[in-house]
């Protein structure tokens, strides 16, 4: 957005990457070269926010992201899917949520008990987040009243970019994006929730405390063995300090 796209989001939305970005590991420390995918032809905008969820039931992975498309000029995002099972070969994509009152991004998805959940950003009506469920990690999406009343003290337009992560006592910390201001101050705002299917987060800044402002990101739950592998090894060699 600096030096491109006349920091224009309509333009980078139009004109921005039509590719993924893939890298592989098997350690989490050595990491191959950067390998482009295209999914898609050129009639999608930039594709934005990837994510990852295992299909259990199909025994493939489900990549789903948000993006804008000629179909309807570039105008209103949708989420959209594309299926592999070795990052390699992908499935043409489809839609797998699309709001008929606003655009939608930042898609999540969690499976709890065989049911998948699904978390979005709505641009408006309302400008928070949503959760829907399905009993299939493609859908189709239903979305949960229980969470739109839960979110209803949150202010509006102000979060985006949902993340969550199961604790180890089997509830659930949803983290939210926080931009409402300028420069420090953002970064990522808890809600806790006894299980997805309750749909009833609580706020609960009092839990979490993190070095610096969190954002954007998705949470890996990693082993002791992963942890001690990464705080040992020397970055250094990587070009990282």
């Amino acid at each position: 957005m600096r030096n491109q796209y006349h920091n224009s989001w309509d333009e980078i939305g139009r004109n921005g990457s039509k590719y993924f970005s893939v890298w592989e590991s098997e350690d989490l420390v050595n990491w191959s070269d950067q390998r482009l995918v295209k999914i898609g032809d050129d009639d999608f905008g930039c594709l934005w926010a990837p994510d990852l969820i295992y299909d259990k039931e199909n025994g493939e992975y489900v990549l789903h992201w948000s993006s804008s498309h000629a179909a309807n000029d570039y105008g209103p995002k949708k989420i959209y899917y594309s299926t592999t099972k070795d990052f390699v070969h992908f499935s043409a994509p489809q839609v797998l949520y699309e709001k008929e009152d606003s655009g939608v991004i930042d898609s999540a998805i969690y499976e709890e008990n065989g049911v998948y959940y699904l978390f979005v950003k709505s641009e408006s009506n309302p400008a928070k987040i949503i959760l829907l469920r399905s009993d299939h990690a493609a859908g189709p999406y239903v979305r949960m009243e229980s969470f739109d009343e839960s979110m209803k003290d949150v202010e509006s337009g102000l979060y985006e970019a949902p993340t969550a992560v199961q604790l180890d006592d089997s509830r659930w910390c949803l983290f939210l994006d926080y931009y409402g201001v300028p420069g420090a101050g953002q970064g990522y705002v808890p809600f806790v929730a006894d299980s997805l299917a309750s749909g009833k987060f609580v706020r609960s800044d009092a839990s979490f405390s993190f070095p610096y402002g969190y954002k954007h990101g998705t949470i890996l739950p990693i082993t002791e063995e992963d942890y001690e592998r990464i705080k040992n090894h020397d970055w250094s060699d990587h070009g990282y300090h």
